[in-house]
C-alpha cells in the first residue's frame, strides 16, 4: 500500500479500528489496535478472511493443494474461474479465490456487471502460495470481526473510542479512468459525497474518520472542513507501462 506509513502516522489511538472498505487489509495488518471491525461489500473477500480466521492451518493446507505447477495454464485457469463463479461450496470458492489472485493478470480483483469474476490469465512462471502472509493474517484475525456489508451500515456501528479508516474506490483522475468494478456494486460520485457526510456526522459525535483518495479539486471540495494531508505517489496513468507520472493522493481527517 503506497500510503501505509502516512496512514499509520495519521491514525489516532482508539479501542477499535473500523475499516468499511477492507480490500487487502493492509492497514489492519500494519496497525496494533486492541480490536477491529473489518468489512467489505465483496462477499468473496470477507468469506475468505473468515475461513482463514476460523480454520487456520486446516484451510491453508486445503488451499495450498491448488498450487500445482500443472495447473498454471490458460485452460485450467478458465476452468477454475468458471468454477469460482458457479460453485455453492464456500470453502472451495475461497481456496480458488487465492489461486485466482496469484495466477490472474496483475493480481486484479474485478467483476463484470453480472457479478462474475472476469480477470484474465496472468501468464506467470511459477506463482507461489502466500503461506507466510496467510499465517500472519490468521494470527492477527483473532482480534477482528469480519462482516460483508455496505459502508453505511458499518459506519453506523461506530461508537466513541472507535477510529474509522476508509479506503473507498478512488474518484477517477480522468473521465476515461472510471474503474469501479472491484465488486458488482457501483461506487460513484453520490456515494463519495455520502461517505464524506457520514464522516462529518461521526466526527461530530467524537469519532475520528480518516479517508484516502486522489487529491483532485472535486475531492477537496467534497472533503471540505477536513484536515488534509497530500502526498505524491508513483503510478501508471495509462495502460502503457512506460507512461509513469506522479499523482497526488490525500488523507482527509475528520475530527
Amino acid at each position: 500500500m503506497r500510503l501505509i506509513e502516512q496512514i499509520r502516522n495519521t491514525l489516532p489511538p482508539g479501542t477499535r479500528l473500523i475499516e468499511p472498505f477492507a480490500g487487502s487489509s493492509a492497514v489492519f495488518l500494519n496497525t496494533l489496535y486492541p480490536t477491529y471491525l473489518i468489512a467489505d461489500i465483496n462477499k468473496d473477500l470477507i468469506q475468505l478472511y473468515q475461513h482463514i480466521q476460523q480454520e487456520g492451518m486446516g484451510f491453508i493446507d486445503f488451499a495450498q493443494d491448488f498450487f500445482q505447477p500443472e495447473y498454471n495454464n490458460p485452460a485450467t485457469y478458465n476452468h477454475l474461474r468458471n468454477e469460482f463463479n458457479s460453485t455453492s461450496d464456500p470453502r472451495r470458492k475461497s481456496a480458488i479465490f487465492i489461486w485466482l489472485n496469484r495466477h490472474g493478470y496483475n493480481g486484479l480483483c474485478r467483476y463484470n456487471a453480472s457479478g462474475r469474476f472476469n480477470v484474465p490469465f496472468g501468464r506467470y512462471n511459477n506463482p507461489k502460495f502466500p503461506l507466510t502472509e496467510i499465517l500472519v493474517f490468521h494470527q492477527r484475525a483473532q482480534s477482528a470481526k469480519f462482516l460483508c456489508d455496505d459502508f453505511r451500515n458499518i459506519m453506523n456501528q461506530a461508537r466513541p473510542g472507535d477510529v474509522v479508516y476508509c479506503d473507498p474506490p478512488y474518484i477517477p483522475l480522468t473521465q476515461t479512468a472510471n474503474f469501479t468494478s472491484y465488486s458488482s456494486s457501483r461506487f460513484g460520485l453520490a456515494e463519495q459525497k455520502e461517505l464524506a457526510e457520514m464522516a462529518r456526522k461521526l466526527a461530530r459525535n467524537g469519532i475520528p474518520v480518516i479517508i484516502s483518495n486522489h487529491s483532485t479539486t472535486l475531492i477537496q471540495t467534497i472533503y471540505a472542513g477536513a484536515q488534509t494531508h497530500h502526498f505524491d505517489v508513483q503510478r501508471n496513468i495509462s495502460c502503457n507501462g512506460k507512461n509513469r507520472e506522479k499523482a497526488s493522493e490525500l488523507l482527509a481527517v475528520f475530527t
